[in-house]
């Protein structure tokens, strides 16, 4: 009996999937093999710990269990000796995994793998021409993919084709087509995956314990605030910056009349999880459109706007909370939330870090870089300039991206990328943006008395130090606009944009804070009588790290030539009991030193 057009056309399409299928064993056997053969040899170049091997984690493991998930087998013998060197033939891998990854319906593993051949093959290209033409080679294979961010089943975040992935300073991470975001917290090169999770034993589980999936309605005169405490990232955007309506350790958490309407909104549209909601006569408003953008914030989660879709290990949407936003959610980063993949906030709790500052930060890093100043800029421009009668008419048709112009022009002035000049013409285009609007010192004044008041809501550092270099700069540098818009006046062409720095070398850690938590520093050794001494071993330990930050803008005390060279006026002060500046040493290490630069100040 002859079956019908519908049976012969399903027939013919399961026919596909298996010469697919069959297809995809075949090239993952093959793509496993080579990637073996080259972790072998990597392994016998590269310097690595012992018994390490650079691809086995990353590639080597995330290939032989998709190779299993479709039922092929693994003889795990590698291939057959390929031509070139290690980074071309990483090069040929990354290709042809990244041709496999765009077949459908594989296992999460294939992505992994074909995210950690990227990022090495791009390591292992050096020339800046050839890496972009690579990575352009990369995008045009899978530009037909949907971007997105796969959460694979107790491993990292896929992200598929991502736009736009900074650091929590605004700057950009190299975002390759497919990229493997570390969701363990383990990875020794963070954001990024290095297979540590498979080694840590991850588990992507939810906690049952995690604080209740429950939407609540707070009704206020002028607006409903609606949050759901289960999904808060506990980032504090809404705490620290309006403690009237959102009040952290009291009940009910909102207070809906505590506020403006304006701030209210501000406040929730700020919200980086989306566990805050607002409604105005029962409606609530669609989220506005942004870029899609991946923020890798400081000691937390990740922080993705721009509505990219969230799916799980089968493709299918992510499962969220009631209430929760598509266009904007926080994503845990330290591996411990109890609402996985979700941030709940446990990265405060259990010590998760990023590494530190550099010993000398610039302004621009210590503010908190181009994200930090951008919030203070919007919030000067949305909330202070439209309510005063000064300012208001000076800026009424200012351009749409004028807060953004202004940030960027103080991310360059306080250390950071050359954004305002590398966007907007430097310089001289500020200058034309002054001339001939005669501002005055009333306008100016006002100008600084509240861009102040919003470092202060935008959470902006309050330490002495930083505010002196800040309140420095603005009233430096709205004279100096004054100056220039002026009529007749001719600025100085052609100079570059300033660079500002802590003032009197005022910089964080050169003061011991009257509210700093008492440490006890290790206490040194003395050396005996008549032992002989070295910088190294007894006068070095002498010194704090709170003392050397105090003396670094002058010299650095545990340097032997520097200590050595100022020795003298180092002993003097040492007598005098002003130094070190928060209690005089005790007689017998002063004694210690005395001796040390009589014998010579041995090394």
């Amino acid at each position: 009996m002859t079956g019908s057009p519908a049976d012969a056309a399903g027939t013919a399409g399961t026919a596909d999937t298996a010469d697919t299928a069959r297809t995809a064993v075949m090239e993952l056997q093959a793509l496993l093999g080579r990637a073996r053969r080259l972790d072998r040899h990597l392994t016998r170049l590269m310097t690595v710990d012992e018994g390490a091997e650079p691809l086995e984690d990353s590639v080597v493991r995330p290939l032989s269990e998709a190779l299993a998930h479709l039922g092929g087998e693994d003889d795990g013998r590698g291939a057959e000796p390929e031509p070139g060197t290690p980074g071309e033939r990483l090069w040929r891998l990354a290709v042809d995994a990244t041709r496999l990854r765009t077949l459908p319906g594989l296992p999460t593993g294939v992505q992994e793998a074909t995210a950690a051949l990227q990022h090495l093959a791009w390591l292992f290209t050096e020339d800046p021409e050839i890496r972009a033409a690579r990575v352009a080679e990369l995008r045009e294979i899978q530009s037909a993919l949907t971007p997105e961010i796969r959460v694979a089943a107790d491993g990292p975040y896929l992200v598929t084709n991502p736009s736009r992935i900074t650091d929590w300073l605004g700057e950009p991470i190299p975002a390759l087509p497919q990229t493997a975001l570390c969701r363990c917290g383990a990875s020794a090169m963070k954001p990024l995956c290095d297979g540590s999770h498979a080694r840590v034993g991850f588990s992507g589980d939810k906690d049952p314990l995690r604080v209740p999936d429950e939407r609540e309605s707070h009704q206020g005169v002028q607006v409903t605030v609606l949050d759901n405490r289960g999904l808060c990232a506990h980032s504090g955007f809404c705490t620290d910056r309006l403690a009237t309506v959102f009040r952290q350790g009291r009940e009910p958490f909102v207070a809906p009349s505590g506020g403006r309407m304006d701030e209210i909104v501000r406040a929730v549209r700020a919200c980086p999880s989306g566990a805050l909601g607002y409604a105005i006569d029962g409606r609530e408003p669609a989220d506005q459109p942004r870029e899609m953008a991946v923020e890798v914030s400081r000691d937390g989660p990740y922080r993705v706007t721009g509505g990219i879709p969230l799916t799980g290990d089968d493709g299918r949407p992510e499962p969220r909370d009631a209430g929760a936003s598509a266009e904007h959610y926080s994503l845990c980063r330290c591996g411990q939330s109890r609402n996985k993949p979700f941030c709940s906030g446990m990265h405060h709790y259990v010590g998760f870090t990023d590494p530190p500052l550099p010993e000398n930060p610039t302004l621009y890093e210590w503010a908190g870089g181009l994200p930090a100043l951008t919030r203070m800029t919007q919030i000067f421009y949305e909330k202070y300039v439209p309510q005063d009668p000064l300012l208001a008419p000076l800026f009424s048709r200012m351009s749409p991206d004028h807060p953004e112009r202004v940030a960027a022009w103080l991310c360059e002035t306080f250390g950071g990328p050359k954004l305002y000049t590398e966007r907007y013409g430097g310089y001289q285009h500020m200058i034309a943006e002054h001339a001939g609007k005669a501002l005055t010192e009333e306008w100016r004044a006002r100008w600084a008395q509240l861009i102040a008041r919003a470092a202060d809501d935008a959470g902006l550092p309050s330490d002495a130090e930083f505010r002196a270099a800040f309140v420095s700069y603005v009233e430096w540098g709205s004279r100096i606009a004054v100056e220039n818009s002026q009529p007749g006046a001719t600025p100085p062409p052609r100079m570059p944009v300033p660079r500002w720095w802590w003032v009197c070398s005022a910089t964080p850690g050169s003061r011991v804070s009257a509210l700093a938590p008492v440490t006890e520093e290790p206490s040194a050794d003395l050396p005996a009588p008549g032992e002989p001494l070295g910088f190294t071993a007894h006068i070095r330990p002498l010194f704090r790290e709170t003392d050397r930050r105090s003396m670094s803008s002058a010299f650095d005390l545990w340097s032997h030539t520097d200590v050595t060279r100022h020795a003298e006026a180092i002993l003097g002060r040492l007598r005098q009991g002003d130094m070190p500046c928060d209690a005089p040493w005790p007689s017998d290490r002063v004694d210690v030193f005395a001796r040390w630069i009589a014998e010579g100040t041995p090394e």
